[in-house]
């Protein structure tokens, strides 16, 4: 017999149904009328399944090594249950005891566990309530992302990991080389990339969006959704070494239809997130932050608004609020002014627009006056940018001016200016970093805890 989920057991199955299960236990309680009670939970959905084994049914022998953590499947009938809060459970024919969990040593007891030391048995938190419903929100995540672009008849491209170049300028890029370090080190000479593997100092890619543009200049709508790297010596609750970006690109898209797709994206994704995972949203609602599904709602009812950064930066600066970081045009806006603008001015998502040049990338598109560029950054609540993009610079001159404004050199991105050499054509994309969307709609106050396995400084485990 094939198992069956417990989700859609708890979801369509009727009394009398034979079913098999499997899963990890979560309690176990025996009765004096030699019969125990066994909670089990196979990751499917938030709640578990009750099952009771009668002292007759083969495999009880097993019952005392039947513990907290250990894995169980179970071939039962369904029936109505006797007990408060839950429609069926059942009563086992066959019990298969496939691995123990000493009760001593098994780190998963039945009691509160903190984010930290979890983060430390990465290898066991899936099993926990609050990991399980994190990689199932995920999960309804991403799929929702492939959806929304592919019924919009974007082609989905998988961006270079090892790249040579520097997409957003910042230099903070992991290398990757199979030089000996160590030796080199020792005779104390300088590294000769020529001599390694790609024959120049190669890195991890800090985006997939310049190679999103070449497939955006030939073949129409894109979109990446991959993993990259940042090497910022950063231990905040908001920056991770390694966490994924989705980044679509499209041609003959000016800033304003840049602006329309992130806002329907964003409404999109936490939507169908919402559908598909009510019971994990309702716990996080209760457990994680009371305000979770009050701010998603907020996104998804209201309309965004587009506002200027010069008239946002008015704002702020009249606002008689006070601020940890000065606001001054010219400057980036910080995550505090962010949410000043979307929980207490606005109270409902910004769009912000028309950025500083000083401030932003080479390949943001200038505009007439000079001192800003075609950016933009999607603001909402209790998060603050949550989607940043702009219109690409199609134009080769102003580009080349660009890259030498900002210290790069032309010649090394020769092929991305070859892209406005033959054919040119305006177009407008943005980023999203995956693990801050799973931070937004979840609550979850640390972003190390919207990622499988978190990459941050001195700590690379599993």
């Amino acid at each position: 017999m094939v198992r069956t989920h417990v989700a859609k057991i708890l979801k369509t199955a009727q009394p009398g149904d034979v079913v098999k299960v499997g899963g990890w236990v979560r309690t176990r309680r025996d009765s004096k009328q030699s019969f125990s009670f066994v909670e089990l939970n196979d990751g499917s959905c938030f709640s578990s399944i009750q099952i009771v084994v009668d002292g007759d049914t083969p495999g009880y022998d097993t019952i005392k090594d039947v513990t907290t953590g250990s894995c169980i499947s179970v071939v039962g009938e369904v029936k109505e249950s006797q007990g408060q809060g839950q429609r069926i459970e059942l009563h086992a024919q066959e019990l298969v005891l496939h691995g123990t969990a000493d009760g001593d040593s098994y780190p998963l007891q039945k009691k509160r566990h903190s984010f930290e030391f979890l983060r430390e048995i990465a290898h066991l938190r899936p099993r926990t309530n609050t990991f399980g419903a994190i990689t199932r929100v995920r999960n309804a995540a991403a799929a929702a992302v492939h959806n929304f672009f592919q019924d919009r008849g974007f082609h989905y491209i998988q961006t270079p990991i090892i790249t040579t170049s520097d997409c957003e300028g910042a230099g903070q890029m992991f290398s990757v080389t199979t030089l000996n370090l160590e030796r080199i080190a020792e005779v104390q000479t300088k590294l000769d990339y020529s001599q390694d593997f790609f024959g120049k100092r190669a890195a991890l890619t800090v985006s997939g969006q310049l190679e999103a543009e070449i497939f955006a200049c030939g073949l129409g709508e894109c979109y990446t959704f991959g993993p990259t790297f940042r090497a910022e010596n950063s231990n905040t609750t908001s920056h991770l070494a390694e966490f994924w970006m989705i980044e679509p690109e499209m041609p003959f898209y000016e800033l304003p239809d840049n602006m329309a797709l992130a806002e329907e994206f964003i409404r999109h994704v936490i939507s169908r997130v919402l559908d598909r995972c009510a019971e994990d949203m309702e716990f996080f609602n209760q457990r994680i932050d009371k305000t979770v599904l009050e701010t998603l709602r907020n996104i998804t009812d209201n309309e965004f608004i587009r506002l200027p950064y010069t008239e946002a930066v008015d704002i702020l600066q009249k606002s008689g609020q006070k601020f940890e970081y000065p606001v001054e045009w010219g400057h980036d806006l910080q995550s505090e002014h962010e949410r000043f603008l979307t929980e207490q001015h606005f109270k409902q998502p910004v769009i912000l627009f028309d950025y500083p040049r000083t401030i932003k990338p080479f390949y943001m598109r200038c505009n007439d006056d000079g001192k800003t560029v075609r950016a933009m950054d999607v603001l909402v609540p209790r998060v603050g940018e949550i989607i940043g993009g702009s219109q690409r610079e199609e134009r080769l001159d102003v580009l080349e001016a660009r890259m030498k404004e900002c210290d790069l050199d032309p010649a090394e991105y020769w092929w991305y200016t070859d892209l406005r050499r033959y054919g040119t054509v305006p177009h407008s994309g943005f980023g999203l970093g995956f693990e801050r969307l799973i931070q937004l709609v979840t609550g979850m106050q640390n972003i190390r805890d919207c990622i499988p396995f978190p990459r941050v400084p001195k700590s690379a485990d599993f």
